[in-house]
């Protein structure tokens, strides 16, 4: 496969001396570590998920998220593809994860696992799925700062979320948005730790992952966890631009469409600690299913939930006059970059959270 050195630059055809071209410069490492995953997805060669499935998966993936030159891209590399119980499977819950991630359970986990999926297969299926939907909205905000508008219309609310009582394994479950600090745990084992090797271990390391049942989890595709940490740090801890809590509503109000609890609690508590505007905060947290989510904040920050909710719907529906509404409150075009970089993250990591896993409230936090 021909490699293109900036994939979405060239699909979003982004003039190399235009402003949003200079902001992307200055965010480097979110620019070049996008890049990196893109690669490391794409040219693996394993059995546990082939790379003609994956260009295949990809390109569906891409069409329902309404992005036409991302599923041309991966489309060109489709080969034939066997239509078996494997691929069925993989496409069931690829659809699951598009559109209705917090629909995800541990069923279908095994349903995977039934149909041949193996535990490092299945973690790459997850994460093309989520990196795609990330990829799909960065390119729908690169349009956007061009000047063109998207063609979907779709109203942007506070999508619904997990109400059982219980998790899978028994323990005390999360029915609400909370600023508290709660566990996760997998649905998939994640990887022991002795079972990686001392550089592996040392990769973990650098990253904080070694404890973590979640990292350790995406671990087994390291590569691919390695790429997706380094993009994380250059889209949220760059200096500059957008302020860090204002990338950190970004990342709320996405798990507040996605009703992914766990990544809202660690994203509010940090934009609370951030700008001591912990009501603020909790106001949108406390937003039911359907409902508008930036009602009764302060201008400002109505127009920065407004088009992130708005950039999380799939299709993504942001518009031309929720762009200009942020330009009129001050926001540059590294800034707007900050904003819709935020966004697009987490569909990623929200569609990771809620179809591998799920949160529950440690004993130590009850009350």
């Amino acid at each position: 496969m021909p490699q293109l050195d900036d994939l979405l630059a060239a699909l979003a055809d982004i003039d190399p001396t235009s402003e949003l071209a200079l902001a992307r410069t200055q965010r480097d490492a979110a620019t070049r570590h996008t890049q990196g995953s893109y690669e490391v997805l794409f040219s693996q060669h394993d059995d546990d998920f082939p790379l003609p499935e994956r260009f295949a998966l990809a390109a569906q993936v891409a069409a329902w998220h309404g992005e036409v030159a991302l599923q041309a891209h991966y489309q060109q590399q489709v080969q034939d593809v066997q239509h078996s119980a494997r691929e069925e499977a993989g496409r069931a819950f690829a659809e699951r994860l598009s559109f209705h991630p917090v629909e995800a359970t541990p069923q279908h986990i095994a349903n995977l696992q039934s149909a041949g999926w193996t535990a490092r297969g299945i973690v790459t299926l997850a994460q093309l799925i989520a990196f795609v939907s990330f990829q799909s909205r960065l390119l729908a905000g690169f349009r956007l700062l061009k000047g063109d508008d998207l063609n979907t219309q779709q109203h942007a609310v506070a999508g619904k979320w997990h109400s059982a009582p219980l998790t899978f394994s028994g323990k005390s479950a999360l029915t609400a948005f909370t600023q508290q600090e709660l566990g996760w745990e997998p649905w998939l084992a994640a990887k022991p730790l002795e079972e990686f090797d001392n550089e592996e271990k040392a990769t973990l390391a650098r990253f904080g992952h070694s404890d973590s049942d979640y990292f350790r989890l995406l671990g087994r595709n390291l590569p691919l966890l390695e790429q997706r940490t380094l993009t994380d740090k250059g889209i949220f801890y760059t200096a500059g631009g957008l302020p860090r809590a204002e990338r950190e509503l970004a990342a709320t109000v996405v798990s507040k469409v996605n009703g992914c609890i766990y990544c809202a609690s660690v994203h509010a508590r940090k934009a609370s600690q951030l700008t001591k505007q912990e009501a603020a905060v909790q106001k949108l947290l406390n937003v039911v299913p359907g409902a508008e989510l930036s009602h009764g904040q302060s201008p400002r920050w109505q127009a920065l939930i407004d088009f992130s909710a708005a950039l999380s719907v799939t299709p993504a529906s942001a518009s031309q006059e929720q762009l200009q509404a942020l330009r009129a409150h001050g926001l540059d075009t590294l800034q707007l970059l900050d904003l819709v970089q935020s966004t697009a993250f987490f569909a990623w990591a929200n569609r990771l959270m809620l179809t591998l896993g799920e949160p529950f409230l440690p004993d130590d936090a009850k009350g």
